[in-house]
């Protein structure tokens, strides 16, 4: 049996695209709005996701302009520090890419392994 088989599998990435194939929003980010949902931090959420101020920011930026409508809202801060949330449209969004993920990750893992296991069968 081939080793290099073995240790393959087949993967995917969920993502929100416009009519014409331009990305506007995938499981990373999808990842950081829930992030900011569970938080209320946008801070937090982007040094969990590791990414910069700047490149979080102009990411929730385009993904706004491109769904022509807001997904995050914010408190400045005060005594208490600010506070990052996600709008009803944004929570929409979450709820959408979490039911995606609760049906078809299941089967998708059912369906890689049993075509993984088909490849295994056909390389000894």
């Amino acid at each position: 049996m081939n080793d290099k088989v073995k240790n393959i599998r087949f993967n995917y990435k969920l993502w929100i695209e416009t009519h014409d194939g331009k990305n506007i929003l995938g499981d990373g980010k999808w990842q950081l709005l829930r992030d900011i949902e569970e938080t209320g931090s946008l801070k937090y959420a982007m040094e969990k996701n590791g990414w910069t101020y700047r490149k979080t920011w102009d990411n929730l930026k385009k993904i706004e302009d491109n769904l022509g409508f807001p997904i995050i809202q914010t408190t400045r801060g005060g005594c208490d520090g600010g506070c990052t949330s996600l709008t009803d449209e944004g929570k929409r969004i979450v709820e959408i890419f979490n039911k995606f993920h609760e049906e078809y990750d299941r089967l998708f893992r059912e369906m890689s392994n049993r075509i993984c296991n088909e490849l295994l069968d056909d390389n000894q």
